[in-house]
């Protein structure tokens, strides 16, 4: 049994560094199913319940610090290759779009969870809100939204597969919807995006690329904790409620702060998504590691939750289609850019045509802008409904 704090940590890296490497090496049907974050959680999980670890003192305050420093760093590097120039050019038309499937979205939670409130367990609100923001953002919103409302380990358990499985369907149908883009735009008396469209010009939608030196991997954790560190500073000169904490003004401090740094020379360095992926996996096995699964058994009703909000949040998108003559591509790519997020949103932007591509990566990067605000934002409204 592990007793040391720095044998805890080699492990808790060990565990968030498998499943990405073995995505990249192997072809692994499982991998199109299950997300290598979940894996990380669900084998971390395991090795929690196994008794590798107890939840001493040593291994809670490590915890504890890791996700302290690990997580503002975490969403101020999200957010540094975000160009707000960029996402303002692409017209009101666009970010239009993007503003319904987002409202769309935070309105079929809420309708969700009106209806199902009486079914789900005292701590469901805290699965569907942290869901919410990892369907308005992506995974690293999630964690955060989670974090700053206190989720426990159960419900955090239940949102990250809840997010998956539904999310692994939303892609299928949406892939699968591109066949039928003119018949859906006869519908919605829509003309195709591509043909009006100007795309933002190649350097605004730099990839990093995929090997990086050392000096910026550190460059880059520097900053990212130096930035957390700053922020939850600000944050305790800020007042709080019983629905906003001080760690909620943490996380969007350092979000404002990376949003920042994105207007400075520093958004055209490489390297800020590849430190923030891996400072995801590690704040995902530091959740883990105090988790267990008795819980899970209420996974299939947050799974059929999360189907409900994505019908209806595929109904209030194609009201809005027909009301704002939106075509089947912008209304997908907007969907995905707040579901699937900056990995997902540009492959099917470039199924449509592949100079929609960009526009997938920009509302995508919108999204983690938004995301724990709107996570945030419903959890207060479940809270107002008697979620507690």
């Amino acid at each position: 049994m592990i007793e040391s704090a720095w044998a805890y940590v080699a492990v808790l890296l060990l565990c968030a560094g498998l499943f990405p490497f073995l995505e990249k090496r192997t072809d692994w049907r499982i991998f199109k199913v299950l997300p290598p974050i979940v894996l990380t959680y669900l084998l971390v999980t395991g090795l929690s319940v196994a008794g590798l670890w107890q939840a001493n003192d040593i291994m809670l305050a490590t915890q504890k610090q890791i996700l302290g420093w690990a997580l503002p760093a975490l969403m101020f590097l999200l957010l540094v290759n975000c160009d707000l120039r960029a996402i303002v050019a692409l017209g009101p038309r666009i970010l239009l779009g993007f503003a319904c499937a987002t409202l769309s979205i935070l309105a079929a939670f809420t309708a969700v969870f009106a209806v199902m409130r009486g079914f789900l367990p005292m701590d469901g609100w805290q699965t569907l809100a942290s869901v919410s923001g990892g369907w308005i953002g992506g995974t690293a919103n999630m964690v955060s939204v989670s974090q700053a409302i206190g989720t426990s380990d159960n419900a955090m358990a239940n949102a990250l597969l809840t997010d998956a499985l539904c999310y692994s369907v939303w892609v299928l149908v949406l892939f699968a919807s591109v066949p039928l883009q003119n018949r859906f735009n006869r519908f919605s008396k829509a003309t195709p995006m591509q043909q009006r469209l100007q795309t933002p010009s190649p350097e605004t939608t730099d990839t990093p690329p995929a090997s990086l030196d050392s000096g910026l991997v550190l460059l880059w954790l520097g900053l990212g904790l130096l930035a957390g560190k700053l922020s939850n500073s600000l944050a305790q000169w800020l007042p709080v409620s019983d629905g906003f904490s001080s760690t909620s003004w943490t996380l969007l401090l350092a979000t404002l702060m990376g949003l920042i740094a994105s207007t400075t020379p520093l958004r055209r360095w490489a390297g800020s998504m590849n430190v923030s992926n891996a400072l995801l996996a590690v704040v995902v096995a530091a959740l883990a590691s105090g988790a267990d699964f008795a819980g899970l058994g209420n996974a299939p009703l947050f799974i059929l939750c999360g189907f409900l909000v994505l019908a209806l949040h595929a109904a209030l998108m194609t009201l809005a289609a027909r009301l704002f003559h939106f075509d089947l591509a912008l209304c997908g790519i907007a969907s995905l850019a707040n579901i699937g997020g900056v990995a997902s949103a540009p492959l099917l932007a470039a199924t449509y045509a592949p100079v929609l591509a960009p526009v997938g990566i920009l509302l995508a990067m919108l999204g983690y802008l938004i995301g724990t605000g709107g996570g945030l934002l419903l959890a207060s409204i479940f809270q107002s409904m008697g979620a507690i």
